[in-house]
Formats: structure tokens, C-alpha cells, sequence
């Protein structure tokens, strides 16, 4: 591929998305400079693969990239696996954790108030990786589960697994948060 063309591809398919890569790529890191640097380094891998991409799907194809540059950076930085072993002792739920700590309204919600945002926040930085990584795709980047699963390369059952206990997680953190204040 010709190198004009090459850097129009990456114009049409990749720059349109980078706000999305960087929100994704903050949320997995923690940390707003790691964050641009990695999707930095997303961009430029993306820029030297865009002869390959054949999706109709370009947001998705970059947010994948970011996610593995993000778990190799963590990997590296020893900050944590790439995903945590789901351990039902740590993470797991009771139904009487999962009935008392969702109420009618959705996690979401509580995003548009500004009183809560930062609690909001806070509570999902504490969730594992696979479950703030599944969140963060759903409810504030709008991915549909199909499109989940293909970028964090799981079945969409498991996207809906994952999605469900995370939400029950957040509202426990959540619900918890209440009671320290």
C-alpha cells in the first residue's frame, strides 16, 4: 500500500477513534500519561497494520489494540496480571448481596449526576480489570455485547457474565461507600 494512501486509511479509520482508545486505555491504567502514551503506541502499531485491516469496523479494531498494549504495559509494570483469576471467595456474590445492592436504578444513571460522578468513579476503579474493562466498554462507550466479545476476545455469554457481576460489584463499592461516609 502506497504511503498517501496508507496515512488516508488511518485518517478515515483510526483518528476518528482516539478519544474512545484514550477513555478505554485511562480506565485500564489508572493514569492520564500512561494513558496517552499507550494509545500513542496503539496508534502507531494501527498505522503500521491498516494494510491488513479488512473490518468495517475500525473504532473496534483500535480499541483491541489498545486493550493489549494496555495488558502488556501492566504486565510489565508487574502492577498485576493481565486479568485477575476470577476468585469466588474475593469477588463472588450471594443473592442476598445481589438483592440488596441493585436497586431500580442503573449505574449508569449515577454517572449524569455530578454529586455522584467521583463515587462513581472511584467505585470502578476498584473492580477487576474484566469486569471495569466489559463496564466501560457497555455502559459509557455503548458497545453491544457482540462487539464486546470480539475486541476482549470472550463469548458474549460471558460479556453478559461479567457484565452482570460487575454491575452488582459497582453497587456494593457502591452501597459500601455509603456506609464509610
Amino acid at each position: 500500500m502506497a504511503e498517501s494512501s496508507r496515512t488516508e486509511r488511518f485518517k478515515k479509520v483510526v483518528l476518528p477513534h482516539l478519544n474512545a482508545a484514550y477513555r478505554l486505555a485511562r480506565w485500564l491504567v489508572r493514569d492520564d500519561g500512561d494513558a496517552r502514551d499507550l494509545v500513542q503506541d496503539a496508534s502507531l502499531s494501527a498505522f503500521e497494520a491498516i494494510a491488513g485491516f479488512q473490518g468495517e469496523n475500525g473504532k473496534a479494531w483500535l480499541l483491541t489494540i489498545v486493550r493489549h498494549a494496555c495488558y502488556r504495559w501492566l504486565q510489565r509494570r508487574r502492577r498485576g496480571p493481565p486479568t485477575e483469576e476470577f476468585d469466588e471467595t474475593l469477588h463472588g456474590l450471594d443473592d442476598e448481596d445481589i438483592a440488596a445492592n441493585q436497586p431500580n436504578e442503573d449505574p449508569v444513571s449515577w454517572l449524569l449526576r455530578d454529586e455522584s460522578r467521583q463515587q462513581v468513579c472511584q467505585a470502578l476503579e476498584r473492580l477487576p480489570p474484566e469486569f471495569r474493562e466489559v463496564i466501560v466498554l457497555r455502559e459509557l462507550e455503548g458497545y453491544s455485547y457482540r462487539e464486546i466479545a470480539d475486541i476482549v476476545a470472550i463469548p458474549p455469554g460471558t460479556v453478559m457474565s461479567r457484565l452482570a457481576r460487575g454491575r452488582t460489584l459497582l453497587w456494593k463499592h457502591l452501597a459500601n461507600r455509603g456506609e464509610e461516609s
